[in-house]
């Protein structure tokens, strides 16, 4: 028999689209069921450490944004729908991935994992650290509700980094406090 739109053969389902060519086939963020009451079955998942390598790797031009942490965490779901509100927007200097730190436990000891949301950026290879006044700059590891923050953040990441800096000062200071709704 000969193929057919899709790749399927005649009498063969075809196989879903692979929203993020580093997925593996048998877990994608179209598979996920979108009962979870969250975000992040709409955003791309990497299911794999090689996955999550790859797309650090192979990003040139753009920041890599990579939430690690879990689906039904509700600081998670606070964050993936910023994460899902803010792509399209900023999606000519960044791109945002989705990692189950259970799924794929390589990075928790290397990036200290251990708080239920962390957000991390890299550009070109490199992890970019970000002064938010908090003393770890490592990463956010508490919820951004607010689309405009998150997108302020993003864009100091990638000026910073286009210039060549490991360490951005964020344009908010959180050490105060955050205002998490």
């Amino acid at each position: 028999p000969s193929p057919t739109r899709g790749g399927a053969r005649r009498g063969e389902a075809r196989r879903p689209f692979r929203s993020c060519p580093h997925s593996s086939p048998r877990a994608r963020a179209t598979d996920r069921a979108p009962d979870r009451g969250s975000m992040s079955y709409l955003l791309p998942h990497l299911e794999s450490g090689w996955a999550v390598d790859q797309a650090i790797l192979n990003e040139e031009d753009r920041v890599v944004i990579i939430r690690f942490g879990h689906d039904y965490d509700p600081d998670c779901q606070v964050m993936d729908e910023t994460l899902y509100k803010v792509a399209e927007l900023v999606r000519n200097f960044a791109v945002i991935y989705l990692v189950d730190i259970t799924d794929v436990p390589d990075f928790n000891v290397m990036y200290e994992l251990y708080d239920p949301l962390s957000v991390m950026f890299f550009f070109r290879n490199k992890h970019i650290l970000v002064d938010l006044g908090t003393g770890n700059n490592n990463k956010i590891n508490w919820p951004l509700a607010d689309k405009q923050e998150f997108i302020d953040i993003v864009e100091t990441v990638y000026r910073g980094a286009r210039k060549g800096k490991g360490l951005v000062m964020s344009p908010k200071d959180y050490s105060a406090g955050r205002n998490v709704q």
